[in-house]
């Protein structure tokens, strides 16, 4: 099955779990795994003609995402699910990174 790119669902994020998992990268940068819970809000402005099914509006899902800087830990902001996340989350099949 084809993935479209410019098809992503977006949502609020709700609340924020630091996991404790770190990584340090080949900068000295250092990581820290969170996940994410999104209150989902419809598609992408990328896709206008796109409407989300009013069983998914305001689901809630979870995001796993890695962290490094303070804004990456926003409450209250758009979060945008990548192509795949997207596709898993309308089949409503969970993967390594969305789960509910």
């Amino acid at each position: 099955m084809e993935i479209d790119s410019r098809r992503r669902l977006q949502g609020i994020v709700v609340s924020l779990e630091e996991t404790g998992e770190a990584r340090t990268d080949a900068e000295g940068t250092n990581w820290q795994k969170c996940v994410f819970t999104l209150e989902l809000t419809g598609f992408s402005s990328r896709t206008p003609q796109e409407r989300m099914s009013e069983q998914l509006r305001r689901k809630r899902v979870k995001l796993a995402r890695w962290c490094s800087q303070d804004w990456h830990r926003k409450l209250g902001v758009l979060k945008t699910l990548d192509p795949d996340e997207t596709e898993a989350v309308l089949r409503g099949e969970k993967t390594d990174t969305v789960s509910w």
